[in-house]
């Protein structure tokens, strides 16, 4: 028993590791992030991203973005109060000077770096000044008044505006489109296909929708270069073809296994041996907003299913509406399935010869006996 829980456990690891190294061997994740990194980027490239400040903010994470927009705030504002302590301080209001009682301070009621700091506040954020303002007799406080209610304008409308920005990116609509975590390959219309199911979450539709994928594998050239993640277009389709997806309910898509397709070649038992990667995109334009997104997902070989089909998942109620069941979203269901596409198309061109070589029967000719007298001389 001890020896049987050995050799479990060390399956079980060994399990994990092969699990563990295939997660990062994936470039797509099956929730659309990337893995990939970038080395040895030179200094002038990396200025790049300060030039586009835009986009670097809005594809910041939202700890970092938040960080900064506290420490843009608090920052000026406090960089402005102490400008305002410096005004005070250069004509002499603060109180260790001792203003006489005729005195007209630059702004009334700066006793020190605090109450600077508050009437810095006030005035970028536009509060509205009470028991703290601006007097004319310092052209230098006017100055900065006027600069800082321009710049706070300014900083509120950037940092707003990316955080509205980052909020109503259609990013956030992709995460509302799902596919099926397995893939299958069985037989569609008498053709060996692959396919897989994509529903969206929403009742709002995606305009203009187009779904295609693209095959990631190491190739080696005849002249004996090794590509990585060498690219090959697959084209995916539902009965209608792949453009403008009435994407109302869950659709299967599927693409046809034929001389031209790369899983040509695979077969049942070997397809776990390929190593590969699919990568699904789905583009389309979101409804409420007009902007267009990106789903992205990836199947590898360990999560293709050969000779299964989808279970069933729209029925219809006795009220005459159509009910999605997403039980059955991902539910597979085990099929009679050829073992490759070669065999299946081998078949098909031998019942097409066997075909040609038989005869043909005419319905419209009748058989008529004919009684013929042999005469024999003697």
């Amino acid at each position: 028993r001890l020896v049987g829980m050995l050799k479990y456990f060390r399956n079980h690891f060994v399990s994990h590791l092969t699990e563990c190294k295939r997660r990062r061997s994936r470039l797509v994740s099956k929730d659309g992030r990337c893995n990939i990194e970038f080395g040895n980027v030179e200094e002038q490239s990396r200025f790049v991203f300060l030039v586009d400040i835009w986009t670097t903010v809005l594809d910041l994470r939202w700890r970092y973005k938040m960080t900064i927009f506290i420490s843009v705030f608090l920052g000026s504002w406090f960089l402005f109060g102490l400008l305002w302590y410096i005004v005070a301080y250069v004509h002499q209001d603060l109180p260790e000077f001792n203003p006489s009682a005729n005195h007209t301070p630059c702004v009334v009621n700066i006793n020190g770096l605090t109450s600077a700091f508050l009437f810095s506040l006030e005035t970028q954020v536009t509060i509205g000044y009470g028991f703290r303002c601006v007097t004319e007799q310092c052209a230098m406080a006017i100055f900065l008044l006027i600069f800082q209610s321009i710049l706070g304008v300014i900083i509120n409308s950037f940092m707003c505006g990316a955080i509205l920005a980052k909020i109503s990116r259609p990013k956030k609509r992709a995460k509302t489109i799902t596919f099926s975590k397995n893939a299958v390959i069985s037989k569609r219309g008498g053709k060996l296909c692959f396919l897989i199911r994509v529903a969206n979450l929403r009742k709002s539709l995606l305009i203009g929708s187009h779904i295609y994928g693209k095959l990631l594998r190491t190739t080696v050239t005849p002249e004996g270069e090794t590509i990585i993640l060498d690219q090959v277009s697959v084209d995916f389709v539902v009965d209608t073809g792949n453009e403008n997806l009435f994407f109302i309910s869950p659709l299967t898509i599927y693409h046809v296994i034929d001389k031209n397709s790369p899983f040509f070649h695979m077969a049942a038992d070997t397809i776990l041996q390929q190593e590969f990667e699919l990568v699904v995109f789905l583009d389309g334009t979101v409804e409420s907003t007009s902007a267009t997104c990106q789903v992205r997902t990836s199947y590898i070989a360990e999560e293709v299913l050969w000779g299964y089909r989808f279970a069933p998942i729209v029925s219809k109620t006795k009220e005459g509406k159509y009910r999605v069941d997403f039980h059955n979203f991902g539910k597979t269901v085990e099929v009679e399935t050829p073992h490759c596409a070669f065999c299946l198309y081998n078949e098909k061109d031998a019942k097409a010869k066997a075909k040609a070589k038989m005869g043909y029967d005419n319905l419209g000719f009748q058989l008529q006996e004919v009684n013929e007298t042999i005469h024999t001389k003697m």
